[in-house]
């Protein structure tokens, strides 16, 4: 089990802006794509965006022109830069790396924004 740690969490107002990081603490082969996922409360886990390992990306299309997700060249970290914090954004956020075998789960960051 290869952990995924997830930072950059918090309370913000409606309007600010954060910086999520996703960190693989060891080695994952043959990775297919990141991504990142949110769960609001009482709500299912939804898609916020992902990168394949080429580089293309996608976005849900509540988040497209505020979100933006990147990793490093290394391919072990990914980010998701959050402008344009919304109320309806609040929930947990959690990244995931996918295998061809198997996919990877964090443990989840917090973010709440207040109106």
């Amino acid at each position: 089990q290869v952990p995924l740690v997830e930072s950059g969490g918090g309370l913000v107002q409606a309007g600010g802006s954060l910086r999520l990081s996703c960190v693989a603490s060891g080695s994952i082969l043959s990775i297919n794509s990141m991504a990142w996922y949110r769960q609001a409360p009482g709500k299912q886990r939804e898609l916020v965006a992902d990168i394949t390992i080429g580089g293309s990306t996608n976005y849900a299309d509540s988040v497209k022109g505020r979100f933006t997700i990147s990793r490093n060249n290394a391919k072990t970290t990914i980010y998701l830069q959050m402008n344009s914090l919304k109320p309806e954004d609040t929930g947990v956020y959690y990244c995931k790396y996918s295998t061809p075998i198997r996919a990877y789960w964090g443990q989840g960051t917090q973010v709440t924004v207040s109106s």
